[in-house]
């Protein structure tokens, strides 16, 4: 697998379905990962890069619904794609509201897998960056002390020096303090950036 390159998993048990689907990813330019069941597929570990997962639903043991719950919490960054020969509303309607980004019957055009797959590699890369993002903040958040924490929760609710002092019950030369090396160990440009970085932190007063 080239590094970076998305990942298109397919879990199908028919196996013409697979080598065709595999051919199709392939030349897309995208690397497919093929599974003959869910359980198979379970015992892939979660990617770093762009992916999709493109489900039929009526797989032997566990089946394309139960294998979306499943994953539902653990792999966020991966939008399921169903594929089924037997669909009908109340399934489609299951696996949409789950989260699922599209529901196809086959058989169904090339190219409307391909969009499917395509929007989906994009949302994962978002959901993938936006990760990246938080886990950053959570880094620097974690060096601050207990003292900058309170003072980050309260300046970011738009207490001014004064108030946050009197809140805490120390000096406002003090809360100054704190401040300054929140936002140099945040990296906040200015008290909006830090306001926002609260927000993705989903901070809430005190520590």
């Amino acid at each position: 697998m080239l590094s970076g390159t998305p990942i298109v998993f397919v879990v199908d048990d028919d196996i013409s379905v697979r080598e065709s689907l595999e051919a199709l990813i392939r030349f897309a330019g995208w690397q497919p990962e093929t599974f003959a069941s869910a359980q198979e597929f379970l015992s892939h570990p979660p990617v770093p890069v762009p992916n999709c997962l493109v489900l039929d639903v009526s797989l032997p043991g566990l089946n394309g619904l139960d294998l979306q719950k499943r994953i539902a919490s653990d792999r966020t960054d991966m939008p399921i794609i169903f594929i089924t020969g037997y669909g009908d509303v109340p399934t489609t309607v299951r696996a949409m509201k789950a989260g699922a980004v599209e529901f196809l019957t086959k058989p169904f055009s090339d190219d409307a897998l391909l969009d499917a797959i395509r929007n989906a590699i994009e949302k994962s890369g978002n959901a993938i960056g936006r990760a990246a993002e938080i886990q950053v903040l959570v880094d620097r958040y974690e060096m601050l002390s207990r003292r900058e924490r309170e003072v980050m929760a309260l300046v970011t609710t738009g207490l001014l020096n004064k108030q946050v002092a009197f809140d805490l019950g120390i000096s406002e030369i003090t809360v100054k303090a704190h401040r300054g090396r929140v936002m140099r160990k945040m990296q906040a440009g200015s008290l909006v950036d830090l306001a926002a970085m609260a927000a993705k932190l989903r901070l809430s007063k005190g520590p």
